[in-house]
């Protein structure tokens, strides 16, 4: 099964399943819109179902929705032709090829979708390349080997195996805190806002040197 089809057979549950952490998520959403300006052009890697774009819409010049599901991005398309959202747009490409849009942009997100690639590093490379000097990077992502979540992050790791044999689960790496950050800053840019929330996920706002 691939990518695209997998979040394909799951995107209308999905996009009517609620957030795990919804306190979480509308902390990291708050201080994300904290660094947006309405003459900004963003860029999501991974939108999913548009929930987070459609959200940051009104304090942006654009948003450009991007994912591997066609069928997340057609609800994506529906929900802001149905909330009458004019300056947000999405299109179907894998994160490896999102940035490959004419566009130019000035902050790119991701968010939950980084230990979803295979590749991060390049990817964080193309990232820096597409972004100009003083660009943001904002992103969140679960980290699975990261020592301060304890326990919890052996029994995360421990099920996802026989689940992607079941077809239940994708590709998941597993990777620490200071090792995303440390892709991140290898990348050529700089941290200037690191946090927890939930404790399992490190959000990140990151600028272009």
């Amino acid at each position: 099964m691939t990518t695209a089809s997998f979040w394909d057979k799951r995107a209308r549950k999905y996009a009517a399943s609620k957030i795990a952490d919804q306190a979480a998520y509308e902390y990291t959403r708050e201080r994300t819109r904290s660094y947006l300006a309405s003459t900004d052009t963003v860029l999501e890697m991974g939108c999913g179902t548009g929930s987070t774009a459609l959200e940051l819409a009104p304090n942006v010049r654009q948003i450009i929705g991007t994912d591997v599901s066609s069928e997340m991005v057609k609800i994506a398309t529906e929900k802001a032709h149905d909330q009458g959202v004019a300056n947000a747009s999405f299109r179907v490409a894998p994160v490896d090829a999102a940035l490959d849009g004419p566009e130019p942009v000035n902050v790119v997100t991701g968010f939950n979708i980084f230990h979803l690639v295979r590749n991060r590093e390049g990817i964080f490379g193309d990232i820096h390349r597409k972004l100009p000097t003083g660009g943001l990077f904002i992103s969140k992502t679960p980290c699975l080997s990261e020592p301060s979540i304890g326990i919890k992050r052996f029994a995360f790791a421990a099920m996802i195996p026989p689940m992607r044999l079941l077809g239940i689960a994708p590709y998941v790496s597993r990777f620490s805190f200071a090792q995303l950050e440390g892709a991140i800053r290898d990348a050529g840019f700089d941290l200037i806002e690191v946090g927890s929330f939930p404790a399992m996920s490190r959000y990140i706002v990151a600028r272009k040197r």
